[in-house]
């Protein structure tokens, strides 16, 4: 197809294939004319055209409308332009019930069709530049929460730039609740699959046997209640990436079949005869010492070997303690908004109790004790659990090895913090708030560049208003020369 938008023709009447064929093809497009509905589903679903054009009124058992509906099921931003010789009111109207993006009646002028084609591919290319922009606004958003402002996350970014853009497989190390997902999700936006899948699959949240049926799908009649053929987690990844979270949970006959998958990119599903190829990258992550599971016998030595190609650990919260201030304060905003709460208050003393706290639950017990606070309106509850002595979990029992990876960051690099004294004490909500207005600051002067100084288009891109994003550009001191 190259560089030509492909458009798809959906018509019965073989003359209107042929007549479309040639219009498209004097005007840039690839024309792909098919005469059955459910073919044509099947190559919409194969080739994911730019536009279809699509007639009501087709033979067998499937009619254009649900057709119109299927193809809006696997894609819903295709535009489809619905064309048809009855005109009848009640088909138009179900039609753009459905999702059509508008209607010709036959027969049509050759302009008209031109125009409305222009206009449908036009708004789809602007609709995906939007999303893509927002899309990089909340990768930011992402990364300020993952990354923050800490000297110790610093080379967890690093590690992130260099590796992203590789096939290589990836062993995401670390405590529980330090952000080992968003390690991974961080890894797959930057890399060369960011817009095929990310799909994950907790290892320990299912019994061996549904597992594998997740992982691997199975075929029609291959255990009881297996009424048809289910695609497996790998094939719905394919050419994306494949996240297995607490993968030190994984029984011995799954991992042996992970194995295969790592070095053939091929496995069966359950009751299947042949082998399913894909191309997936795989990053894993555990909070489990798989060393010692490999000496007990419990963790395959070549899939440890084959999963430890590029190792990070992320360190816990209480070895970046300078990151707390932030992450507070985006918790605090973040839940504010979500539950309709005016930001509450932190006073001084919640302030040096979570600088001195040990956080064993780490970044995911500091978001769930914002969110407590903000829900209740009272960090009494808080100040409370914050006394009483850190609880000691199974993942900081045995600490993880620094990886032996020369581009591995190490996980016991820094001590932890010591608590801060009282001459020394800065307002955490200050911190964070100094933080936050910085990090908007630039990333609204970054869009503002991008749309050339457009507000409007920057007020959708952000999600405010065009009212708030004057306020917010005058309240910053933005101007052109920034």
């Amino acid at each position: 197809m190259g560089s030509k938008p492909q458009v798809m023709v959906v018509d019965d009447d073989l003359a209107m294939c042929g007549f479309l064929r040639a219009f498209l093809g004097a005007r840039g497009y690839d024309a792909r004319t098919i005469s059955n509905p459910g073919e044509a589903v099947r190559c919409f679903h194969a080739e994911r055209p730019a536009a279809v054009l699509l007639d009501m009124v087709m033979p067998g058992g499937m009619d254009g409308l649900a057709a119109l509906a299927t193809f809006k099921q696997i894609d819903k931003d295709v535009p489809v332009i619905v064309i048809s010789g009855q005109g009848r009111t009640d088909v138009i109207v179900q039609a753009m019930k459905l999702g059509a993006s508008d209607y010709l009646s036959k027969p049509f002028e050759d302009a008209e069709l031109d125009a409305m084609l222009l206009t449908v591919l036009k708004q789809r290319q602007l609709a995906e530049e939007v999303e893509g922009l927002r899309a990089e606004v909340a990768a930011r958003s992402r990364d300020t929460l993952l990354f923050g402002h800490s000297e110790r996350m610093a080379e967890v970014r690093e590690f992130v730039e260099r590796v992203s853009d590789t096939d290589a497989t990836v062993l995401v190390r670390g405590e529980s609740g330090t952000g080992k997902e968003l390690v991974a999700r961080a890894l797959h936006a930057r890399s060369l699959r960011r817009d095929a899948p990310f799909v994950k699959v907790n290892c320990a949240a299912l019994p061996t046997e549904l597992l594998e049926s997740e992982l691997f799908g199975f075929e029609k009649g291959a255990f009881t209640g297996a009424l048809q053929q289910k695609a497996g987690k790998f094939e719905f990844a394919n050419h994306g990436t494949m996240f297995l979270d607490e993968i030190g949970d994984m029984s011995g006959p799954l991992q042996a079949k992970l194995l295969q998958v790592l070095q053939d990119g091929e496995f069966s599903r359950l009751g299947g005869r042949g082998d399913v190829r894909v191309d997936v990258r795989v990053i894993a992550a555990t909070n489990r010492d798989l060393e010692t599971a490999v000496a007990e016998g419990t963790f395959r030595e070549d899939l440890y070997f084959r999963l430890n190609v590029l190792t990070i650990v992320v360190p816990p919260l209480r070895q970046r303690r300078d990151e707390i201030p932030c992450l507070a304060e985006y918790f605090l905003q973040k839940y504010a908004a979500d539950y309709h709460r005016p930001v509450p208050g932190v006073s001084a003393e919640l302030e040096r109790r979570f600088m001195e706290y040990d956080w064993p639950g780490n970044v995911r017990q500091l978001e769930n004790m914002i969110k407590r606070m903000v829900v209740l309106a009272s960090e009494a509850p808080i100040l409370a659990e914050l006394q009483q002595p850190a609880p000691r979990f199974s993942n900081r029992a045995h600490p993880l090895p620094p990886p032996a990876s020369p581009v591995a960051v190490p996980f016991q690099a820094a001590p932890a913090a010591s608590p801060v004294r009282a001459a020394e004490r800065v307002s955490l909500k200050d911190i964070g708030r100094s933080a936050s207005r910085e990090a908007e600051s630039e990333l609204i002067l970054e869009v503002l560049t991008r749309t050339r100084w457009n507000r409007k288009a920057a007020a959708l891109i952000l999600g405010v208003s065009y009212k708030a994003l004057l306020y917010k550009i005058k309240d910053n001191g933005l101007n052109k020369a920034s």
